[in-house]
């Protein structure tokens, strides 16, 4: 019976770090100026109150910045979202990302309490916008991760990637790939990812950069590196500013013991796009090569970027950090 609360939560898991559809605070979140979005977004809502970016951005902003003790805020907002544009599908989407995220924060229990509401909200988002393929992503991941009991399920995860490839044949090509690369069909995963054409679809081609660095980080945990690699240069090829494809090839790098090499790889990614991410695996590189004063500040940096790193990730910073410092 320990069996169904952990796979649901490992769905919710997947489903709660999905993609925030855009709104009008969009270039100020993607750029991190999480304070202006702030004040943008309260600047809005202090002459109308229920405005949908506003409130959709409000709820972001908790979401992105690791702020779990503002969850239940972030559940209003998204929930007057809901109440007053009922037919707005990024509401529906956003109220799935803050409850996925309240169960994730709450435990076993939470996750099984939340089951259908998440499950109900990416079905609605998606019945009132056939083309948020955030949402549709989502939940795919649910009805791939979760028990049959909780709603999940093969056939509901094939249906799905069966209709969305009727309203974009890319949408249902990179949910096949994720189908595929649940079931460990990795050629298969790859092929379809690579067919994916997203077009001028910003939403496709970031769901295509993500498919693709999932198949190729699996490679990775399997020590296939060849492939790893070679599916993280098509991503290079294909988004050479973006920082999916270099950061994976450092990290590949990484995992077999390569770690001066790896150093350049994870500051080309850093110079593409900061993160917590590549801050805390620099770090440990730096370390590897004896550049204590480097892996110092990268791991400091690490520690206090935003969005944040996870829990375990943060503490083994904080415990090397220690360790550097001593």
């Amino acid at each position: 019976m320990k069996l169904i609360p952990a796979l649901l939560a490992s769905a919710i898991a997947l489903i709660a770090a999905q993609a925030v559809s855009a709104h009008e605070y969009d270039g100020l979140m993607k750029a991190k100026k999480y304070a202006e979005a702030e004040k943008a977004a309260n600047a809005k809502l202090s002459t109308d109150a229920n405005n949908a970016d506003a409130l959709l951005v409000k709820a972001e902003l908790i979401l992105v910045e690791g702020k779990t003790e503002k969850l239940d805020e972030a559940a209003k907002y998204a929930e007057l979202c809901v109440s007053t544009h009922p037919q707005l599908s990024e509401c529906h989407e956003m109220l799935g990302n803050v409850l996925g995220t309240k169960a994730l924060s709450g435990g076993m229990l939470a996750a099984m309490s939340y089951a259908g509401k998440i499950r109900d909200a990416y079905i609605k988002a998606v019945e009132l916008d056939p083309k948020n393929y955030n949402a549709r992503s989502s939940l795919l991941q649910y009805y791939l991760q979760a028990p049959a009991i909780a709603g999940g399920g093969k056939s509901k995860a094939q249906n799905l990637v069966i209709e969305t490839a009727k309203v974009n044949s890319a949408a249902g090509n990179l949910l096949q790939a994720t189908m595929d690369l649940a079931d460990d069909k990795f050629t298969n995963a790859e092929t379809a990812a690579l067919s994916a054409i997203p077009g001028n679809s910003e939403s496709l081609s970031r769901m295509q950069r993500g498919v693709l660095f999932n198949i190729g980080a699996s490679y990775v945990q399997q020590k296939k590196f060849t492939d790893a690699e070679r599916v993280f240069g098509e991503i290079q090829q294909r988004y050479p500013d973006k920082y999916q494809g270099t950061y994976g090839m450092g990290r590949s790098l990484q995992e077999q013991g390569k770690h001066k090499e790896a150093i350049s790889w994870f500051e080309k990614s850093q110079a593409l796009e900061a993160s917590a991410a590549v801050h805390y695996r620099l770090a440990q590189c730096l370390q590897a090569v004896n550049d204590k004063a480097r892996a110092i500040s990268n791991f400091e940096k690490a520690i206090n970027f935003k969005p944040a790193l996870s829990k375990k990730l943060r503490a083994d910073a904080e415990d090397q950090l220690k360790a550097l410092k001593a």
